[in-house]
């Protein structure tokens, strides 16, 4: 599906500078320190869209905190996939009463693709009044004028006008990490998986050029930046709205021809569009970390047939074994929905057996989540919440099982890890497959890569000494 790309004109984005500056010479004019939060929830696409939140909050002359009595302006940015994230979030926009009753200047913000959602901003606009800007994924680029006019005493906005999304290059970013980075190189999905309420919320694939990908790769890179996640919904769908002459698995190896000692990770991808082209190009390219997370949703065909995934079981296995093929030790991690409706327990039997067979390193799992407005949501449902429950149990109990035996086969191995952080004791690092491994050391190490000798291991992590120290 080839869709008009709408990109954002030079001219317009020119304007949202303009606003965030006149924004900053009012709370400078304060004559004191205003704060800002941003909080959210969701995919790794979301994470990637509050750091330009934070970028143009800063640019207007915030200071990021995570105190909501004391933030000026909040911002959540919501996620519309499962609906405990959607109660979670409206519980915590209830609690903010009490912030904005001690605070009466404080501005509260909702956007994300919750907001997109049919009926959910009338309800915000209804029920939650201390809520002066609601506004959806696709306008976040006008986030500067929307608040401009909140400072400016403005009245509330509601901006979530359906959309096929847009293309807005050059917004200031603020990123959580200085070891990390995600880098958006597509948005949008063309899938409309029965169950997935994406498309509806985020708007059609739209690709970013290869030039501007490149460009921002090329400065993370020299900013030291070790590990760099590409980011879409459908990733290796990249490049099939342009004409370009550029697919995912070109991209990859122009990012790895790029100087510098860094990782290129990507999420998430589709099984009907990964192949050996995608592979081969992974294992040759020495930067590509051998991890890929290949969502196979069911191990029922027919379960597959009725959530419009377009592969079956059978093919799904033949890409996990083209896949090891080609990188022997690539970690494969993967997505499963129990509780799908009309799933039977012998179509459950057949998630469990293609479990045993891909022998996952990890598992994502989730139990259905009817989302209004997606195909599924009106589909006949027969079971209970509570058997739907004994099986993702059943299912967690053998996907536990491997990752522990998986885990437990590294030990007394030497691996390279990438030090990320800090967690308690223990520096974090992570092997090239994304394996979590512990290490005792000083946070001077952090943003380096060392080898790390493995000895010992459980469910979720591996534990490490550094070989220097052997």
């Amino acid at each position: 599906m080839k869709t008009q790309r709408n990109v954002i004109s030079a001219e317009m984005l020119a304007r949202q500078e303009g606003y965030m500056e006149e924004a900053a010479e009012l709370n400078a004019a304060r004559g004191e320190p205003v704060y800002a939060l941003v909080d959210t929830y969701g995919c790794q696409q979301n994470e990637a869209d509050s750091e330009k939140l934070r970028g143009m909050l800063r640019r207007m002359g915030y200071t990021m905190t995570g105190d909501e009595a004391e933030a000026d302006v909040i911002v959540i940015n919501t996620c519309a996939v499962r609906e405990h994230a959607e109660q979670r979030v409206l519980g915590n926009v209830g609690h903010l009463t009490h912030t904005k009753k001690n605070k009466p200047s404080q501005i509260i913000c909702l956007c994300g693709c919750m907001m997109q959602e049919p009926g959910m901003a009338e309800k915000i606009r209804e029920s939650y009044r201390h809520v002066s800007l609601v506004f959806g994924p696709h306008v976040l680029w006008r986030f500067p004028e929307y608040l401009l006019g909140l400072l400016r005493g403005g009245r509330r906005v509601f901006a979530v006008e359906p959309s096929d999304g847009v293309i807005a290059e050059g917004l200031p970013s603020a990123r959580d990490s200085a070891v990390k980075a995600w880098l958006p190189i597509m948005y949008g999905c063309n899938n409309f998986c029965s169950y997935c309420i994406v498309p509806y919320v985020r708007g059609r694939e739209r690709s970013r050029t290869p030039e501007e990908v490149l460009a921002e790769a090329r400065d993370l890179a020299a900013r030291g930046y070790k590990d760099i996640t590409l980011l879409g919904q459908n990733v290796n769908s990249y490049g099939k709205d342009l004409d370009a002459g550029v697919d995912f698995a070109d991209l990859i190896e122009r990012i790895n021809d790029i100087p510098g000692d860094f990782l290129i990770r990507f999420m998430t991808s589709h099984p009907k569009d990964a192949g050996e082209k995608l592979f081969s190009t992974m294992a040759r390219c020495e930067k590509c970390a051998r991890h890929i997370h290949l969502p196979f949703q069911s191990g029922s065909n027919r379960v597959l047939t009725a959530m419009n995934r377009r592969y079956t079981r059978e093919s799904y296995l033949e890409l996990v074994r083209l896949a090891r093929s080609y990188m022997p030790d690539v970690v494969l991690t993967s997505d499963v929905i129990v509780g799908f409706p009309g799933e039977t327990e012998e179509e459950f039997e057949d998630t469990l057996s293609l479990v045993r067979e891909a022998e996952f390193d990890a598992l994502f799992t989730f139990i259905f989540s009817p989302r209004t407005g997606t195909p599924a949501a009106s589909m006949p449902d027969p079971f209970t919440r509570a058997e739907k429950q004994a099986r993702f149990d059943r299912l967690v109990e053998l996907q536990n099982s491997i990752s522990e035996k998986k885990h437990l086969s590294y030990v007394g191995t030497t691996q390279r890890v990438l030090v990320d952080g800090r967690d308690g004791e223990y520096l974090t690092s992570r092997t090239s497959g994304g394996r979590l491994v512990r290490l005792a050391g000083g946070d001077e190490l952090i943003g380096t890569f060392q080898e790390a000798a493995i000895t010992g291991s459980n469910t979720w992590a591996l534990y490490g000494q550094l070989c220097q120290e052997v």
